[in-house]
């Protein structure tokens, strides 16, 4: 933007100043507003092809802690979130993961003892987590929830929680089933004690006007998945609907349908590339998204912010990702995304 230097110094001198500023200034915000967008866009971009970061704030470390177990790609994209959010805020990224909730909490305490400048963590199963998230509170330590542990977070010391409502996401579960004409549905839940997956269910029955029946199954073996499910269907003929509660068992649940001779309408929550070329396909009735990106990209976000500048969002509220119902008709706009592992 041009800088205008002057030696008036009458009245009048100041008025034709007024006007000539008002003129520079119109044309040169004209300019910033026309080109300003794209050169920011054109920085970033050059910053990340070149390793560097869009700010010069310290290189803050901040450490994720989830409960996936190995090779959920739901946290895989949460993972993808939160690493692109570090390369721009030049944070040095730390993750790990357990689905078992005593090593989980080990996790955090040893991120604790080294000292990171930020910690965010999944409360799945949140009396384990308690203790330990505790320590980094006292600490100092920064944390933020995601995922899962909405209702403990703020009590916990959280700074805010980022997720879905997972009452909600059941609800419009339930509306959704509704809206199909279904009348017998089954849920399938493949964590036992994790509240989150419990509320989904919960929140499936309360809006669904047909029967929810609940199916507890071995999350970390697919072939028992797929088993429970096919045993299930054979068992009961009257199940016209399956509901996974996690992106990978979809197709466990499309493979026990079709041995079962089912003809049951799938449907999951969660997304991933596999399911949004199934929807698109015809395969899977709906999915429900909550956005994973979403949640590990503006945790890391928010914790930068938070060290940089004390920003916190939501109010005491959770800021929500979701949930959103993905039909046919939208899976063929989110196909790239999800291709790329950002949605």
């Amino acid at each position: 933007m041009t800088r205008l230097r002057t030696g008036l110094r009458t009245g009048g001198g100041r008025a034709a100043v007024g006007a000539v500023l008002a003129l520079a200034l119109t044309g040169a915000l004209a300019g910033c507003s026309s080109t300003g967008g794209k050169r920011a866009e054109d920085a970033r971009k050059a910053a990340a092809a070149q390793g560097r970061s869009a700010v010069d704030t310290p290189r803050w470390t901040v450490a994720m802690v989830t409960h996936s177990g190995d090779g959920d790609t739901f946290w895989d994209i949460v993972q993808n979130g939160a690493e692109q959010a570090a390369a721009k805020d030049n944070i040095n990224f730390l993750y790990a993961h357990s689905d078992e909730a005593q090593q989980q909490a080990q996790l955090i305490d040893s991120y604790v003892a080294k000292g990171v400048d930020g910690l965010i963590v999944t409360l799945a199963k949140p009396d384990a987590m308690k203790a330990s998230v505790a320590k980094a509170v006292k600490a100092g330590i920064p944390v933020i929830t995601v995922n899962s542990g909405a209702e403990q977070s703020k009590a916990f010391g959280a700074l805010t929680h980022i997720g879905q409502d997972e009452t909600v996401a059941g609800q419009a579960v339930g509306e959704e089933l509704d809206k199909r004409g279904r009348k017998k549905a089954l849920c399938v839940l493949h964590e036992q004690g994790n509240v989150g997956h419990e509320q989904r269910c919960a929140g499936t029955k309360e809006t669904f006007g047909g029967e929810l029946v609940n199916l507890y199954v071995d999350g970390t073996n697919m072939p028992d998945v797929k088993a429970s499910i096919e045993a299930k269907l054979q068992a009961d003929k009257g199940i016209d609907s399956v509901v996974t509660l996690g992106a990978p068992f979809a197709d466990a649940a499309v493979q026990a349908a079709k041995s079962a001779g089912s003809k049951a309408e799938i449907d999951t929550f969660d997304l991933n590339a596999k399911v949004a070329a199934a929807l698109e396909a015809g395969t899977l009735g709906f999915a429900v998204d909550q956005q994973p990106y979403l949640q590990g990209y503006e945790a890391v976000d928010l914790l930068w912010l938070y060290r940089y500048n004390a920003d916190v969002l939501g109010g005491g509220k959770p800021v929500l990702t979701g949930p959103q119902i993905i039909t046919k008709d939208q899976a063929g706009a989110l196909k790239r995304y999800a291709e790329r592992g950002t949605r």
